[in-house]
């Protein structure tokens, strides 16, 4: 049996009765990282913690949900709040993974654009994946999907995210579906087979990416002449000087949403924190360093044109967008990334 000075059990006793005010000492918040992480920290981060004296320490993940659910089940959980992507919220919630939000706190709902609301969690931002270039690469600048797939006309290689979110939206646009029947289309099993058709066209150019910081790096090293991106990747490359482009004509919006994983100790400081990340005065300094756009809809008018005119919610760069079906990739998303890595292993 091992002893301990009384000190020690002192101290531990002292701890254990202090449980919950020692919680909320400090709160875990999980993001992407990269440009979006910065951009948190000087728009959420760092008011939360001046404003509640809070500390809070940031994690970097990839979206893996089985992180998540390996603390609730396992009833260990270390991360206050998360933010994930849009399919993966419904996915969750429907798993019990995160709490039911108390939207009292966040203000009324129809203050928030429609996608934005969901009873485990509320739209942080609204980001695109688009078609991304060099510009001092590309004489001529591409138009949309059809441009990507030409490699005769715009020779070189293709960079792409690996899975078949996205791509196989492309494809079908690139074979001339219309961005309202992309999901009618992709829904059938002909669609399906016509979207793999067409990427498999392009496979001997892809380079395949999974990071978000990789679609810049290729184009800045010349390795590819095309790619598909985060519009926040490149307006962050673009903060740095590099001379890339976007065509938004095809762009896919999605939104990112704070969810708060079941069991977390914290729960009112958590709540606390996703407040103020959904304050239109913090949504749109979050917009000043990154270009994503708001889910608060008071928050557009805090925000230069200027600023404005780079944001995926923009009307420009929105008039030819294609929201991303949440609700088809719930249903149907298991059988085509399956297929996907199939497909891709071949």
């Amino acid at each position: 049996m091992q002893h301990f000075p009384l000190r020690t059990l002192v101290l531990a006793a002292a701890a254990v009765l202090a449980g919950p005010a020692l919680a909320q000492q400090g709160i875990t918040v999980v993001n992407f990282g990269g440009a979006n992480g910065a951009a948190q920290k000087k728009a959420f981060v760092e008011a939360y913690e001046k404003s509640t004296g809070t500390k809070i320490t940031t994690v970097e993940y990839n979206g893996e949900q089985a992180r998540i659910k390996a603390m609730v089940e396992a009833k260990k959980v270390t991360w206050d709040v998360v933010e994930v992507e849009g399919p993966d919220i419904s996915r969750g919630c429907d798993e019990g993974l995160f709490e039911r939000l108390d939207w009292s706190k966040l203000g009324s709902k129809s203050d928030y654009l429609p996608a934005a609301v969901h009873e485990c969690g509320v739209g942080a931002f609204v980001w695109s994946t688009v078609l991304a270039y060099h510009g001092d690469k590309l004489k001529n600048a591409p138009t949309g999907w059809a441009d990507f797939w030409d490699v005769k006309k715009f020779p070189g290689k293709r960079g792409m995210r690996k899975g078949a979110r996205y791509n196989l939206e492309f494809a079908l646009m690139a074979d001339g579906v219309k961005a309202a029947d992309v999901y009618k289309v992709l829904g059938t099993k002909d669609g399906a087979d016509r979207a793999f058709k067409k990427l498999g066209e392009l496979k001997p150019h892809i380079q395949w990416w999974e990071a978000g910081a990789l679609p810049p790096q290729f184009l800045v090293a010349g390795d590819v002449a095309m790619t598909t991106a985060f519009s926040g990747r490149i307006d962050a490359a673009q903060r740095e000087g590099q001379n890339l482009k976007i065509t938004w004509t095809g762009g896919i919006y999605d939104l990112d949403f704070w969810v708060m994983p079941k069991g977390g100790a914290n729960k009112e400081a958590a709540m606390k924190f996703i407040a103020l990340a959904s304050s239109p005065d913090a949504q749109a300094e979050y917009a000043r360093h990154i270009s994503y756009g708001p889910t608060h809809t008071k928050a557009m008018a805090k925000i230069d044109p200027k600023v404005q005119a780079l944001l995926p919610t923009s009307p420009a760069n929105s008039k030819d967008a294609l929201r991303f079906d949440v609700a088809f990739w719930a249903d149907q998303g298991e059988a085509l990334e399956k297929r996907f890595a199939a497909w891709a292993a071949q």
